[in-house]
């Protein structure tokens, strides 16, 4: 089969390298997968940059997320078990982490749902505890886990304020629902937020990005606000001011999604049913903005590393039989 495999550390564009090689095997707990898709994420660029919270031993394939096929037939999602992740004719998932895919969904959406539509229904209910009528501040709003937590936030009857940069970007943002959105090139964010909420501020504040997002977060939190702290995507870890929270009267909370799988796998498989619910009344569908074959998977990440996407690039490897 064919398969990416990063054999040192560095940028995705130089360091993946498409493979001839034999397929997996599946040990003990573990299922093989023939991959129908597989969602591009900002982790798989972490993963080669060896930056990632896991540092799977090298040579491994890259991937974490997709839409596969089972030996008997089922459709399924999972995240798959690295070193054999999902930029491959073939797959390794533990059972444990398999999940039926929506039917509502085709395989390149199905693949996009796991990861970012898990993280945004935890950050937003199980951390932040999303009300309905409040106000949601999103930071890299037309991106896929951005998108993904727009849609929730509608979904949850919350007023959504997107953050993105360009008017490319911009136009996505109010295709998916933003009730405003703000270019973070050309508006003050800080003003922006006061102004639309009256001077209250957001009332949860979702972010993916960490840097200046994040300073500019703070600035117009709301009372009794809720900042989640999602990712670094802008490559910038801050330091909050806790004396600024403590006058300010507002949460940082910390979302890491993959430590439900270990420490409450049911609040996982019970997400997963809520999203297949969402995904069959039309409330949340990934946005898929590009389907690129196998052999462009390691220009896809490169694209997501450098943040220059919107939506999902998935990688659609075809070819592979179970």
């Amino acid at each position: 089969m064919q398969a990416w495999r990063v054999h040192r550390n560095g940028e995705p564009g130089e360091v993946m390298s498409l493979e001839d090689t034999g397929r997996p095997e599946p040990g003990e707990g573990q299922v093989l997968l023939r991959v129908r898709a597989a969602n591009v994420n900002f982790p798989d660029a972490l993963l080669c940059r060896g930056q990632y919270q896991m540092t799977p031993p090298l040579p491994f394939t890259p991937g974490v997320e997709l839409c596969g096929e089972t030996e008997d037939g089922r459709r399924v999602i999972a995240t798959p078990a690295l070193p054999y992740g999902g930029f491959a004719e073939y797959a390794v998932a533990d059972v444990a982490a398999v999940l039926p895919a929506p039917d509502s969904l085709d395989d390149a959406e199905a693949a996009a749902l796991h990861i970012g539509y898990q993280t945004g229904w935890f950050g937003l209910h199980r951390r932040a505890h999303l009300q309905e009528g409040e106000t949601l501040l999103v930071h890299a709003a037309s991106g896929g886990v951005g998108s993904a937590a727009v849609q929730l936030g509608k979904a949850a009857g919350a007023r959504v304020i997107g953050v993105v940069g360009g008017p490319e970007k911009t136009a996505v943002a109010r295709g998916i629902g933003c009730d405003l959105v703000i270019d973070r090139y050309a508006d003050d964010i800080v003003a922006a937020v006061k102004d639309a909420t009256g001077g209250r501020g957001a009332d949860v504040v979702y972010d993916p990005v960490g840097g200046d997002a994040y300073v500019k977060s703070a600035k117009c939190v709301a009372f009794e606000g809720r900042i989640v702290v999602v990712g670094f995507a802008s490559g910038s870890i801050p330091s909050p001011a806790l004396n600024h929270a403590l006058v300010k009267n507002y949460s940082i909370v910390g979302l890491h999604w993959g430590l439900y799988g270990r420490q409450d796998p049911r609040a996982v498989l019970r997400c997963h049913e809520t999203l297949t619910g969402l995904a069959a009344k039309g409330l949340i569908k990934p946005v898929v903005s590009d389907l690129v074959p196998l052999e462009s998977a390691a220009e896809a990440v490169q694209r997501v590393a450098d943040g220059t996407t919107t939506g999902r690039l998935v990688v659609l490897p075809g070819g592979a039989e179970v």
